[in-house]
């Protein structure tokens, strides 16, 4: 038997909802853009939108304290609809994603380093900086598919000290959740405990240290978190 030069690293669980399991989260799959941001945006192609991937153990439960992170000046939030994948495949049928691949949803955050973004896109450079930093994907507990179903219809919000800067509904996804995970497994294989952020609507703003931002997801789940000082 192998030894290991050092102690494994816990997995990163999320609870699931009015249960005492725990989800093991696998690899994060973000969705760039899946809603249309003005009402004159065209349709979206066919093709699989961009999508970028954050470290498993940026996801933390969203509640209490949101750190401010690092080497930032703007940090900025996303709300979305989560999907956790049960089980996993390649060039999944969109007709079977949500009776055999989904095991359930959430909302979450998508938390991004905004001028670390627009630095890496005039340089035609990655995104990880922005993106893939340390609890920069906060989530609710799951909410197993048995229990909510999958939702066609429903508001995804989010706001700011009590002032509302985003909001949609599920409906409004360009890319459907079922064509989405299908599109995604195109290009890598599915696996258990692979979550996916789904996109976030029109209204992504800035945060500063000692807001409230809370938001949610109808009928999955909805959090409030209070924004730390700056590292």
């Amino acid at each position: 038997m192998m030894e290991l030069a050092f102690p494994a690293p816990a997995p990163t669980l999320l609870p699931v909802a009015g249960s005492a399991a725990a989800f093991p989260v696998g690899r994060v799959y973000c969705i760039g853009r899946n809603y249309r941001w003005s009402r004159d945006e065209q349709m979206a192609a066919q093709s699989m939108p961009d999508w970028f991937m954050k470290p498993a153990n940026a996801v933390v439960q969203a509640h209490g304290l949101l750190p401010y992170p690092p080497a930032t000046e703007d940090f900025c939030h996303e709300i979305e609809l989560v999907v956790a994948i049960g089980h996993g495949g390649r060039d999944i049928d969109p007709a079977e994603v949500e009776s055999q691949h989904i095991w359930g949803y959430a909302a979450g955050l998508d938390l991004t380093r905004r001028d670390l973004q627009q630095q890496a896109k005039r340089a035609g450079g990655p995104w990880e900086a922005a993106k893939a930093f340390d609890r920069s994907a906060p989530c609710t507990p799951l909410v197993p598919a048995s229990v909510c179903g999958h939702p066609r219809h429903g508001a995804v919000w989010l706001a700011v000290n009590g002032e509302e800067r985003q909001r949609a509904d599920v409906s409004d996804l360009m890319h459907p959740v079922r064509e989405l995970v299908a599109m995604l497994s195109r290009s890598v294989t599915l696996a258990p405990g692979d979550l996916v952020f789904t996109g976030t609507p029109a209204g992504v703003g800035s945060l500063q240290p000692g807001d409230v931002v809370s938001g949610g997801v109808a009928d999955i789940g909805r959090f409030s978190m209070t924004v730390g000082a700056r590292a």
